[in-house]
């Protein structure tokens, strides 16, 4: 999956923000962030307003671009909403999954194996993306398929982070391939706490999560 110049530095900033090399209220200059990664402020100045949209940096008066990253009650919160929306495209889609549908997600679960397979956690990530929006799709609900992708979005650098949790990434893929199995047998119950459980992160998930966080900002 090829991915343009202002997407691989918003997928690096992004990672910064999770690991807390970049902390929230800190100021993100176009001219020293350019510098830095060694290209022009037009794609550092797109990358940052596709964080923005995303709710991870916000534009302060006066200090222009800043970090604005949730605590962890607010990420643990994040994450329930997330997998309550999960569950609801899974079980949409039980329903109303077209045979292109099905296609379209049977090929991402394939792409996330190979990623899998591969032990490369950048390429899985984003497979794994494509994997999540296939269902959204298949959901046949364009509104709640639009806020369960802005969700995605706004979490998405710490499901990155999540990934390089030991065995994480393969369990993922584990858990997509029986989330693609009770879909195309049209279980949408099975489906919908399937993807429920496979997103939530409370207990050990959610705290194995924050240890990363902590440990990625101590190396720093």
């Amino acid at each position: 999956m090829k991915i343009n110049q202002s997407s691989r530095l918003k997928a690096q900033i992004e990672e910064e923000i999770a690991t807390g090399a970049l902390r929230p209220g800190e100021r993100l200059d176009e001219a020293s962030l350019a510098a830095r990664f060694g290209v022009s402020r037009t794609p550092i100045r797109e990358a940052l307003q596709q964080l923005s949209i995303a709710g991870l940096i916000e534009h302060r008066r006066h200090r222009g671009a800043v970090v604005s990253a949730p605590d962890p009650k607010q990420l643990l919160e994040m994450f329930e909403l997330m997998a309550e929306l999960e569950a609801i495209c899974a079980r949409l889609a039980s329903r109303r999954m077209l045979v292109s549908d099905e296609v379209q997600l049977k090929k991402t679960l394939e792409s996330c194996r190979l990623a899998a397979e591969s032990g490369d956690t950048d390429a899985y990530y984003y497979e794994n993306e494509r994997f999540h929006q296939a269902i959204y799709t298949a959901s046949g609900n364009t509104f709640v398929a639009e806020q369960a992708m802005a969700l995605h979005k706004r979490l998405a650098p710490f499901r990155r982070l999540q990934l390089r949790v030991r065995n994480r990434m393969q369990t993922s893929f584990s858990e997509h391939k029986s989330i693609v199995e009770a879909l195309t047998e049209g279980d949408g119950d099975l489906a919908a706490s399937r993807a429920y459980a496979h997103v939530a992160v409370q207990g050990e998930r959610f705290a194995d999560l924050i240890a990363s966080i902590n440990r990625a900002a101590a190396r720093q």
